[in-house]
């Protein structure tokens, strides 16, 4: 019979989208034009392409194939197995299907496995109140066939088990559900699986999960698939002492992904929640990750523990992500883009990380938890609401994308901005608040504001600021707000929208309203910070150079200010492009390690 064609749209034909001056390559994660020689990568998908794009530049996701009219029942009954109809064979606690159909499976076996061996048959399995266990092997193992659904008939409770240890070790099977060819898991009836010795699901091609409630245990990978990993519905729930989802084919370029549809899935990890050789994409349902123990773990340089993490990218075009990870939250070696969707982030590290790009044009991204809240080479906020709260900084276009304020050569940048990195934080629109304990928004290169509203509640320690770039800091639209310390205290540079800075003698305390009126005693301005501050740097629209502004703290006027004049803090620190650049803050990452293009 003819089963619907499956899941995503996805055209056959790859959509050659590339990065611009930034394609990357997939393994090293380097900038750099695509050459002649080299295949054009799913990495080279520009930040900013939607979902369905990465999803386009992706080998075409299988179909459900048609499947031969031949039917069969098999029977388990403890260590006897009882087959009707052709293409089985059984000898002892082992039933073989041979041939392509329909079969339908009962029972519990206590003791045994079932083998498809069918060539290149189309193989479809109804599990019908099954519990397979197997001291020897994996529970269910398809050796060969043209592709296999497995189908979990409604109502029904289904368990897979397998042994601890194999008894053969060169045994291709490696989980209680094994596939070498493509396997879909379809039905509405429910699947428990025990991975006792290695993955808990896995397939050497693709897998796709469409429907069901589905639970896997398992002491290494939970659910694996080689070539891709799709979720398109059902409820899925993963424990896994490796990586929860994973798709790790390494081999061809235009494959490797994990897609997250539609459906509910919980991911518990030991190693990353979700990771993917090329791309993560999520464009629906809800996603839930905990790994390496969570944000409250600090994280090792033996197991990556990354949330969710795609080598190539990570891009967000709708559904829900929870993640609380021991190491970054979001991770990608290439680029991350959210398009739409609602993320709430916790990380014992980064919020989001990408070594090339970083690119926000909607939806939602929560960072309640971090050591630094967002971080890329390249930063661009274009729509969207962000908020931020890191105990280091807050958004760090990083040159390089060490993690570091290095410049692109490796050298500090001294405290006089005199080397300045090649990396780049661009905002056009959207909202973003930052609470951040090191520096509000650090750019080891330029920091560029044309569009959007955002507050800074930044350091109390002089060794930091809410802004801190080592080029130039250009204003020309939007609306900023930045408040902390003043040791490290810089503003935008004059060729831009107005702009006023005021550096308070006695710090203002936290819930203190402070007010900027212009002189005909019009409000322009109010904050109220959440942390004593001695810093604060306002530009909008309605403030023009060269005039004058008062501002109050609660009903009293402490300051005057003219716009465009940055009165120095206690650190001697100028405007942004002339003395006062940032410095290093030196200070090691959680874990001690170092970040590099092609870390874990």
């Amino acid at each position: 019979m003819r089963r619907p064609r499956h899941l995503i749209a996805a055209p056959a034909v790859l959509l050659a989208l590339l990065l611009g001056g930034c394609a990357t390559d997939a393994t090293t994660g380097s900038s750099g034009e695509t050459s002649a020689d080299t295949a054009t990568t799913v990495t080279d998908v520009s930040a900013g392409a939607t979902a369905a794009e990465v999803l386009a530049a992706n080998a075409d996701v299988h179909a459900v194939e048609e499947v031969p009219a031949t039917s069969g029942t098999i029977v388990l009954d403890g260590g006897t197995i009882t087959t009707d109809g052709d293409g089985m064979t059984v000898a002892g606690s082992t039933v073989t299907i041979g041939a392509g159909g329909t079969y339908t499976l009962s029972g519990t076996l206590d003791d045994g496995q079932v083998v498809v061996d069918a060539g290149d048959a189309v193989v479809h399995l109804v599990l019908d109140g099954v519990d397979i266990t197997s001291s020897t092997t994996a529970a269910v193992a398809v050796l060969s066939a043209g592709s296999v659904e497995v189908e979990l008939a409604d109502g029904s409770s289904n368990a897979l088990t397998d042994a601890a240890t194999y008894a053969d070790a060169e045994d291709e099977a490696n989980a209680a559900l094994f596939s070498a060819a493509d396997l879909t898991i379809t039905g509405d009836g429910a699947l428990t699986v025990t991975g006792r010795a290695n993955d808990g699901i896995a397939s050497k091609d693709g897998l796709v999960v469409a429907s069901g409630t589905i639970t896997v245990d398992a002491v290494d990978d939970g659910i694996r698939g080689k070539d891709y990993l799709v979720v398109s519905g059902g409820t899925v729930e993963v424990t896994a002492g490796g990586d929860g989802l994973k798709a790790d084919d390494a081999d061809d370029t235009t494959a490797g992904f994990v897609a997250v549809e539609a459906g509910d899935v919980t991911v518990t990890a030991g190693g990353d929640g979700v990771d993917a050789e090329t791309d993560v994409v999520l464009t629906g349902g809800t996603l839930d990750v905990t790994a390496g123990g969570g944000s409250a773990t600090s994280p090792t340089d033996e197991t990556s523990t990354k949330g969710v993490k795609g080598n190539a990218s990570v891009v967000v075009g709708g559904g829900t992500l929870t993640v609380d990870a021991s190491d970054d939250a979001v991770h990608s070696n290439g680029v991350v883009s959210v398009t739409d969707g609602d993320l709430t982030l916790s990380s014992g590290d980064d919020g989001v990380h990408a070594d090339v790009a970083l690119d926000v044009t909607g939806g939602s991204v929560t960072v309640l938890d971090s050591y630094e809240g967002l971080e890329a080479e390249a930063i661009t906020l274009a729509g969207g609401d962000i908020s931020v709260v890191a105990s280091d900084d807050g958004v760090n276009a990083a040159s390089s994308a060490t993690g570091s304020t290095e410049d692109a050569s490796g050298d500090w940048a001294g405290p006089g901005g005199e080397t300045s990195g090649t990396a780049t934080l661009t905002i056009t629109g959207g909202t973003l608040t930052v609470d951040a304990g090191g520096d509000g928004l650090d750019a080891n290169g330029t920091l560029t504001m044309s569009g959007g509203t955002v507050v800074v509640n930044g350091p109390t320690d002089d060794g930091n600021g809410a802004l801190d770039v080592d080029g130039s800091l250009t204003v020309t639209g939007g609306s900023l707000v930045a408040a902390g310390s003043s040791g490290m205290a810089v503003a935008p540079g004059t060729d831009g929208q107005g702009w006023v800075s005021a550096t308070f003698e006695s710090a203002q305390a936290a819930g203190t309203t402070l007010t900027v009126l212009d002189a005909d005693g019009t409000v322009v301005a109010t904050f109220t910070p959440t942390k004593a501050i001695t810093s604060l740097v306002v530009s909008d629209a309605a403030i023009t150079a060269g005039e004058t502004y008062a501002v109050l703290s609660g009903s009293s006027e402490v300051l005057t200010v003219t716009a465009g004049e940055h009165t120095a803090g206690t650190g001697g620190m100028g405007a942004a492009g002339g003395p006062g650049g940032g410095v290093p803050d030196g200070g090691a990452r959680p874990g001690g390690q170092d970040r590099g293009a092609a870390q874990g």
